[in-house]
């Protein structure tokens, strides 16, 4: 025993016997470890879960930049479109191409007889008007080729026989036009 445990009587020498006499470090060492060991684990992932935040943070702002200029592009897109579909702009780019109004429209009936506006069909056909060599798209102001009547056709009959009967199966010499554009 100690001097000090000697020393000292009754309870407080039985106390001072338990406890050790000298300074110990070799209990407190692993606990010191591992706080320094947790503490440094938990900062690590700390910075790590802050850097992949950021860097979701940076992915959804280029995301969302991109949505707005995709979405400003299609608004773009879109404002042409409507610009191409105004029936004025519609009327132009057809006159350009050499399109000409088709008038009030004329149905056969299964039986041969007319229904709709006569008037039209009493007229002889003429050919459309070429386009003036200015208004050419292209630039030339060359006619569309003359389509031939096809061999063993029937001769027209007199415009007055023509509102009555079934119109006649030879063509007319008109302008080629394409239905969409």
């Amino acid at each position: 025993m100690t001097k000090a445990a000697e020393q000292m009587k009754g309870r407080a020498g039985r106390l001072a016997r338990l406890m050790p006499s000298g300074p110990s470090t070799a209990a407190r060492t692993p606990f010191v470890l591992l706080v320094v060991l947790l503490l440094a684990g938990g900062l690590i992932s700390l910075l790590l879960l802050n850097s992949a935040l950021n860097e979701g943070s940076f992915r959804l702002s280029k995301l969302k930049r991109e949505t707005t200029d995709l979405t400003d592009e299609q608004q773009a897109l879109q404002r042409d479109v409507d610009s191409y579909s105004e029936p004025d702009a519609l009327e132009r780019r057809a006159r350009e191409l050499g399109m000409v109004p088709g008038g009030s429209p004329a149905f056969l009936n299964p039986d041969g007889t007319i229904r709709g506006v006569s008037e039209r069909i009493t007229e002889e056909p003429s050919p459309a008007a070429a386009p003036k060599p200015d208004a050419s798209p292209s630039g030339s102001a060359a006619s569309p080729p003359a389509v031939a009547p096809p061999s063993g056709s029937v001769p027209s009959e007199p415009s007055g026989a023509a509102s009555t009967s079934a119109p006649s199966t030879t063509p007319t010499t008109s302008p080629p036009t394409s239905p969409g554009r």
